[in-house]
């Protein structure tokens, strides 16, 4: 008996897409992290990039539980003395790229690793309702129904 080790001819990617209207945050970005990683295949190698390429659409409509939209808050640095700077959750959401608050969770759920950057470029976040990825076929994976968790009112 020998353990299995997937080879990049034994990887098999499919394209899927997720509505994030309503779903929270967080029960959404462990699920995509879980997909992008290839967690769920039965042939789930730890050192290959066997995920699935994953869109999501509706990116500004993802709800988040308790105060978290107003009290979270986004912290990076410019490089210069002093340039620390921060936004909350509400004001990313409601600005030029409300894509960015999913991006960064579903970023923070993966391994600190070069692999990590290269699962992540098969992630693709819009903010609307539509994508430009139609000629790939994408398969609806609906979360809101996986748990009644998941969503909010």
């Amino acid at each position: 008996m020998k353990t299995f080790s997937a080879t990049p001819a034994d990887i098999e990617k499919k394209w899927i897409v997720i509505d994030a209207e309503g779903v929270v945050l967080g029960r959404l970005a462990s699920i995509v992290a879980m997909r992008l990683r290839g967690k769920h295949k039965p042939m789930y190698t730890p050192h290959m990039d066997c995920g699935d390429n994953v869109i999501i659409i509706n990116a500004d409509k993802v709800q988040m539980t308790g105060n978290k939209r107003t009290d979270k808050v986004y912290y990076w640095h410019t490089g210069y003395p002093g340039g620390i700077k921060n936004r909350t959750a509400e004001q990313l959401l409601e600005g030029k790229f409300p894509e960015r608050v999913v991006t960064a969770a579903i970023k923070r759920m993966l391994p600190k690793n070069i692999l990590a950057r290269k699962i992540l470029t098969n992630l693709r976040v819009y903010a609307s309702a539509t994508h430009p990825h139609e000629a790939q076929s994408p398969e609806v994976l609906d979360v809101k129904t996986m748990n009644s968790k998941n969503t909010r009112v």
